[in-house]
């Protein structure tokens, strides 16, 4: 059983399921919120406000802050950003 981390409040939460690690989460986050039609507003960020998010310390994973450069590992990775 795979363990869920907490959504905190008001975030919305992106749930990636790699066949194999990336080196880069930003590319593969930005794409995936282009594809999704949940939310609005993230499915037309552009990549500059993507990395405003990252520098205001508005995405995470398990909590703690994620950089764009940060690597994701084969398997489910669940991101949140906050205040949407």
């Amino acid at each position: 059983m795979t363990l869920i981390p907490e959504q905190p409040k008001n975030t919305y939460r992106v749930t990636l399921d790699l066949a194999y690690g990336e080196s880069r989460m930003d590319n593969i986050l930005l794409n995936f919120l282009r594809e999704q039609n949940e939310n609005e507003k993230l499915k037309n960020i552009s990549r500059s406000q993507l990395k405003d998010l990252f520098n205001k310390k508005k995405i995470l994973i398990k909590g703690q802050r994620a950089k764009s450069s940060s690597a994701l590992a084969k398997g489910v990775t669940y991101i949140d950003i906050v205040g949407f």
